[in-house]
C-alpha cells in the first residue's frame, strides 16, 4: 500500500481488517491529533499493518476472547503525533523510543518491528475498582500472552496499560503503581495461577 495522500486512500487504509474483530481504523484515533489538527496516519502503512496483524491476532484478540470486548485507549501514533505529544509533554516518549512501540511504522535501533497500544480490559476494571492487584493481570498475561512489554497506569481508576508486541520479545512489566518493576526479561518465569485463579478460563479465539 502507497503512502496516504488522498481521502479514499485514508478510507481504504481504514478498512483494513488486521485481524477477526480488529481494523486499522480502530487504532487511528488520537486525542492529541484531534486537538492539534495533526495528520495521524503512517508514513509507511506496509510496515504499520504488518506490525499490527502481530499486536492484534498475538494479543489483543486472546484478550478480547477471554474477557470480552477491550477499549482502546491510544494506539498508532506517527511520528508528528508522537513528537507533538513528547514536546507538550502529553504522557509520550521521544520518537525514538517509540519506534516500534507506538510509532509502528518505523523500526527501531536494531531494526526491529513492533506495535503498542494502550488498552483497558473492562472485566479487569470492574475487578480493579473493586480491590483487585493490576498484578493478576500482569501475570495472566505474562502466562498466557507472547508480549513484549507491559507498563499498568491507574489510569483514574481503569487500570489501563501498554500493551507491546515485538518480533524480539523482552518480556518486561512495568507500572506507574507499585511495584514499579515487576518483571526484567522474564522469558523463564511463570506458573503464577495463584495470582488469578477467579479469571475466565482463557480463550484463543
Amino acid at each position: 500500500m502507497k503512502s496516504v495522500s488522498s481521502y479514499s486512500a485514508l478510507d481504504k487504509l481504514g478498512r483494513v481488517r488486521l485481524s477477526r474483530h480488529f481494523f486499522m481504523r480502530d487504532f487511528l484515533y488520537s486525542e492529541i491529533a484531534a486537538h492539534h489538527g495533526v495528520r495521524n496516519v503512517p508514513d509507511n502503512p506496509e510496515l504499520a499493518i504488518e506490525a499490527g496483524r502481530h499486536l492484534c491476532e498475538e494479543l489483543l484478540e486472546p484478550l478480547n476472547a477471554t474477557f470480552g470486548r477491550i477499549a482502546v485507549r491510544s494506539a498508532f501514533r506517527s511520528c508528528d503525533v508522537n513528537a507533538l505529544g513528547n514536546e507538550k509533554k502529553l504522557n509520550c516518549a521521544s520518537n525514538e523510543s517509540n519506534f516500534a512501540g507506538h510509532i509502528w511504522d518505523r523500526r527501531d535501533a536494531d531494526d526491529g518491528m513492533g506495535a503498542t497500544a494502550c488498552i483497558v480490559v473492562p472485566w479487569f476494571t470492574d475487578q480493579y475498582q473493586s480491590g483487585a492487584d493490576w498484578c493478576s493481570l500482569a501475570y495472566w498475561i505474562h502466562d498466557h500472552l507472547p508480549y513484549s512489554e507491559l507498563e499498568f497506569f491507574d489510569g483514574q481508576g481503569m487500570c489501563a496499560f501498554n500493551l507491546s508486541w515485538h518480533q524480539t520479545p523482552k518480556k518486561n512489566i512495568t507500572s506507574w503503581m507499585k511495584p514499579r518493576v515487576l518483571m526484567k526479561g522474564g522469558h523463564d518465569q511463570g506458573g503464577f495461577s495463584d495470582w488469578y485463579e477467579d479469571f475466565p478460563p482463557f480463550r484463543k479465539e
